[in-house]
């Protein structure tokens, strides 16, 4: 594995090592590392200085685990000795990284307790955020992690639309049809394009779709009729730890004629996404002319400028977008957010990374509209849209 990237960006930042702490896989930034999750027991320890090759602590119970992966290391028994050889790991350096947030303000960055952060610091280093190192090396796609979207984010696309068209056929024939047999339909249509997810997907009907994590379930739905308004939110990947989820949502209208103030919100919600892919694009030409470039919270706030314009502060629930990175359970990756909102993130926009851009607006007791396209960052090309974008709700007739 190469460290070149992340270790020239360690020296520009002046971080003299990067230490990766994990405790029964409790740092998923260690699973990358290690190339997926692993039987780990006790405490572990990975030190990457700005030059050189990376070291790793282990005790001694979990040895065989490393052994097994080809990695150097070294081990301990006690913590008195763990104390004293993490110590001399660090003996060289006085700016040390770790998945630490400064006053709490990024949580998907602080993953480290305290109290190790503590431990840290009292042998005389001073600790600093890795968010933009995990960005570099845990959240980079690279090429397995590229192929596994593209693949997936095609079959999210193709379901998309046939789900559309199943709850189409379903009111012609029936008259009615309901949350729980659409979703059926696509963990069905996911099963046969061989993606697996950890849950969902989200078939929300009217005012639910004014609930940002609805789910039906088999014993509580609700009907959809014509006239009603349908979202429609799904994840899915190819199996490995190595994929990167496709993560989509559409909504449409049971019928022929969308009423007036759907299409109004509708579209202000494309607006706000397009907005934010400027924001995106943008950033990225400033940084081509060696300029910064764009953050998590800009991109967020493009946005929601947008929704806010057209009078609708007090409907956003949420903010832009999430990451999309390999090894996550579940679609939220560990990489750069579109938010400031929940947080103010301020990691940059790297390239090799992805993200979703999903801004929503919700009238709750009537209905939401959510519109998502997931982004990868080409290194060459900048940010680039990878799947179909909704430009107008689906006619579900």
């Amino acid at each position: 594995m190469s460290y070149e990237r992340v270790q020239s960006y360690m020296r520009d930042q002046r971080i003299d090592a990067w230490l990766v702490f994990d405790f029964r896989n409790n740092n998923p930034v260690m699973a990358r590392i290690l190339g997926g999750t692993r039987h780990l027991t006790r405490r572990v320890f990975w030190l990457l200085p700005a030059h050189g090759e990376p070291t790793l602590l282990c005790h001694f119970i979990d040895e065989a685990t490393f052994k097994k992966l080809g990695l150097p290391f070294r081990s301990y028994g006690t913590w008195h000795a763990m104390r004293e050889m993490v110590g001399e790991l660090l003996s060289p350096h006085r700016r040390v990284a770790m998945e630490y947030s400064p006053g709490g303000s990024l949580p998907t960055a602080g993953i480290v307790d305290a109290g190790t952060i503590e431990s840290i610091r009292s042998l005389g280093v001073e600790v600093v955020t890795s968010a933009d190192l995990v960005q570099i090396h845990a959240a980079d796609w690279g090429p397995h992690g590229l192929r596994s979207h593209q693949t997936a984010i095609a079959h999210c696309d193709r379901i998309m639309r046939e789900a559309f068209d199943f709850l189409a056929a379903r009111l012609r024939e029936n008259g009615s049809s309901n949350e729980h047999e659409v979703q059926r339909f696509i963990r069905e249509q996911h099963a046969a394009a061989g993606l697996v997810t950890d849950s969902g997907p989200i078939v929300a009907v009217n005012a639910n779709a004014a609930d940002c994590h609805y789910e039906p379930d088999e014993k509580s739905h609700a009907s959809i009729r014509p006239g009603d308004w349908v979202l429609i939110d799904q994840w899915a990947k190819v199996p490995g730890d190595g994929s990167v989820y496709g993560d989509i949502t559409w909504t449409g209208f049971c019928g022929r004629d969308v009423p007036d103030e759907h299409r109004r919100v509708f579209q202000a919600v494309v607006a706000a996404r397009d907005a934010a892919l400027e924001a995106a694009r943008a950033g990225w030409a400033r940084s081509a002319a060696g300029g910064p470039t764009a953050e998590g919270w800009q991109l967020d706030d493009a946005a929601r400028k947008v929704i806010i314009d057209a009078g609708h502060l007090a409907r956003i629930k949420h903010r832009t977008g999430h990451s999309l990175s390999p090894g996550t359970p579940g679609a939220h990756g560990i990489g750069m957010n579109l938010d400031n909102m929940e947080t103010h993130d301020t990691r940059r926009m790297m390239p090799g990374t992805g993200f979703t851009v999903e801004p929503g607006i919700y009238l709750d007791g009537r209905f939401g509209v959510r519109n998502e396209v997931n982004v990868y960052v080409d290194p060459v090309h900048g940010p680039t849209v990878t799947g179909a974008m909704q430009n107008e709700p689906v006619l579900i007739v």
